[in-house]
C-alpha cells in the first residue's frame, strides 16, 4: 500500500508540473495510510525532473520520518493538521498557481460565480486570514494548518464540499478522497481563479443564485 502510495505521489507531482501549476522545487503532494498512521509526502529541496518514486518520503502522524532518504516537504506538518481534522481526505496537494496565489496574495477568496466552479466547489473557496505575529513566531506549517481548520470551523464549512482552501499571501492547498480527485481539485481551483478574475472586470457584481449553483454541485 505505501510503495503504491509513493508512486501515485510521485505522479501527481509531475502531473502538476505538466499543468504549469508549479515550477522549480515548489509546491506538493502527499496521501495518507490511515490504517497504517503513516503519509507520504514529496521531499523538499528536490526538483520535479530529478525525482524518482523512492525519493517520496514516508512520515507517522507525529512528522517522524520512517522511511526515506531525503528531508520530507517543507509543508508537512500543514499537510498533518489537515490530516487528522479532516478525516475522509486522502490527499493533500498545495500549489504556488498564478491566478489563486494572486487571490490569496489579495486575501480573497474566489466566489463561485458560474457552473465550472459549482461542478466542485459548493460555495467560495475561501481565503484564511493573515497569520498574527505570535503565531509567525511559531512553526508556521503548523500554525498554517491551523488556521486552516480554523477557517472552515468558523465558518460551519464543510471540507468535503469545499475541498480547497487560499492561504493568505501564499497559495492553494486542496484535496480529496483519494489522489485523483485532490488532482482535479486543485486543476479546477487554479481554472476557476482564473475565470472569476477575468469575471469580475467585465462584471464587478456578477451575481449568481445560490439555487441555481447547487443544483450542479448535487446533481
Amino acid at each position: 500500500m505505501v510503495e503504491n502510495l509513493k508512486l501515485q505521489v510521485y505522479k501527481a507531482s509531475l502531473k502538476l508540473l505538466e499543468q504549469g501549476l508549479v515550477i522549480y522545487t515548489w509546491g506538493n503532494v502527499s496521501a495518507i495510510d490511515r490504517k497504517r498512521g503513516v503519509m507520504v509526502i514529496k521531499p523538499t529541496g528536490i526538483s520535479y525532473d530529478e525525482m524518482v518514486p523512492g525519493d517520496m518520503v514516508v512520515v507517522d502522524m507525529d512528522g517522524k520520518v520512517v522511511s526515506g532518504e531525503h528531508k520530507p516537504s517543507t509543508d508537512t506538518n500543514t499537510h498533518l493538521i489537515l490530516y487528522q481534522n479532516f478525516p475522509l481526505i486522502g490527499s493533500i496537494m498545495h500549489s504556488h498557481s498564478e491566478y489563486a496565489s494572486c487571490w490569496a496574495q489579495a486575501g480573497l477568496g474566489i466566489p463561485p460565480l458560474g457552473i465550472t466552479h459549482a461542478n466542485f466547489f459548493n460555495g467560495e473557496i475561501p481565503c484564511t486570514k493573515p497569520l498574527s505575529t505570535k503565531q509567525m513566531e511559531g512553526n508556521i506549517e503548523t500554525e498554517t494548518g491551523k488556521i486552516i481548520v480554523e477557517t472552515f470551523q468558523s465558518a460551519a464549512l464543510d471540507p468535503m464540499r469545499i475541498p480547497g482552501v487560499l492561504v493568505y499571501g501564499h497559495g492553494p492547498f486542496c484535496w480529496g478522497k483519494e489522489v485523483q480527485n485532490a488532482f482535479d481539485h486543485t486543476v479546477v481551483l487554479e481554472k476557476v481563479a482564473r475565470m472569476a478574475y477575468r469575471t469580475r472586470q467585465l462584471n464587478t457584481v456578477a451575481p449568481v443564485e445560490k439555487k441555481f449553483l447547487d443544483r450542479y454541485f448535487f446533481e
